[in-house]
């Protein structure tokens, strides 16, 4: 899986690909770490736009990138949640450590 992102200035954004599993969850994870430290990116915007299933890697993806950019005096969004997405946020407290803005698809 390649990653889809773009960085404007200093905020980058993540396309999250359709499933979060963890057979993918490792290395997005080390794939955004490593653009973290070559940018100086100050918000992480992950856009679920055309995620459909996302497991407890995925969860971790995210809360692992939460903590770093904590550490960094960035922030962590999350923008397009589907109805599974948002049900995700909901059970998994994700809610409480990323902000979103809920709103279904493109």
């Amino acid at each position: 899986m390649e990653l889809q992102y773009q960085i404007t200035n200093d905020k980058m954004v993540v396309q999250m690909p359709k499933e979060v599993d963890h057979h993918i969850a490792g290395g997005l994870g080390r794939e955004i770490d490593f653009l973290l430290d070559s940018w100086n990116i100050r918000t992480l915007e992950f856009d679920f736009s055309e995620t459909e299933f996302m497991d407890s890697s995925g969860i971790g993806v995210l809360i692992g990138r939460s903590k770093t950019m904590e550490l960094h005096s960035g922030k962590v969004t999350a923008v397009h949640l589907g109805e599974r997405v948002q049900k995700i946020f909901e059970k998994s407290g994700l809610y409480r450590i990323i902000e979103t803005e809920c709103r279904e698809g493109k």
